[in-house]
C-alpha cells in the first residue's frame, strides 16, 4: 500500500519533518512511502496512495498559499486517508490554526481525515504534527509515531 508525503517547504524544515514521519510510516513494515515536495509531485504514486500526508510551514498562521494553490488544482486525492502536519518558527505560531485550516480543505476535497488524536494514547496527537523549525527530539519522536499511526490506519481502512 502506497503513503504520499505532500509537502511545501520554504526552508527545508518541512521537508525534514516529512521523512521523520516517512520513518515512522516505514516502521509498519507494510507501506511504501514516497515524501514529494508540490514541485516535484510524482502524480502515478499520488494516485496508487490510498493515503496522503499533507505538511506546511505556518506562514502568519496558516498554511502556505503554495500548497493551497496546489490543493486548489488538485482532483485526486478524494476517498483517500487524509492527515496533516505544521512546523512553524516559534510556539504560538499558529501552526494548530494552520493544521485546522488544512483539515478544512482535505474535507472539502472528500478525504477522510485523521490524526489519532487521543484513541491510541499518548502522545495525543490532536490535528497533525508539530515541530518548531525542524523539531526538538520529543518533537521529532512524535513526527515519527504520527507517521507509524496513520500507516497502521490506513493498512486498516484499505487491505
Amino acid at each position: 500500500m502506497k503513503i504520499a508525503i505532500v509537502y511545501y517547504s520554504k526552508t527545508g524544515n518541512t521537508k525534514k519533518v516529512a521523512d521523520l514521519i516517512a520513518e515512522g510510516a516505514n516502521k509498519t513494515g507494510k507501506v511504501e512511502v514516497k515524501c514529494m515536495s508540490i514541485e516535484e509531485i510524482d502524480n502515478e504514486f499520488l494516485v496508487e496512495a490510498k493515503a496522503v500526508i499533507f505538511g506546511s510551514p505556518t506562514i502568519a498562521g496558516t498554511f502556505a498559499w503554495q500548497l493551497k494553490q496546489w490543493l486548489d488544482t488538485t482532483k485526486n486525492v478524494g476517498g483517500k486517508l487524509g492527515a496533516v502536519f505544521a512546523t512553524a518558527n516559534y510556539v504560538g505560531g499558529g501552526a494548530e490554526v494552520a493544521e485546522l485550516a488544512l483539515i478544512a480543505e482535505l474535507l472539502v476535497k472528500g478525504m477522510l481525515v485523521y490524526s489519532s488524536g487521543a484513541a491510541e494514547g499518548q502522545p495525543f496527537i490532536h490535528y497533525g504534527a508539530v515541530c518548531i523549525q525542524d523539531g526538538d527530539e520529543g518533537q521529532k519522536e512524535r513526527a515519527r509515531i504520527f507517521g507509524e499511526r496513520i500507516a497502521k490506519k490506513a493498512v486498516e481502512l484499505f487491505t
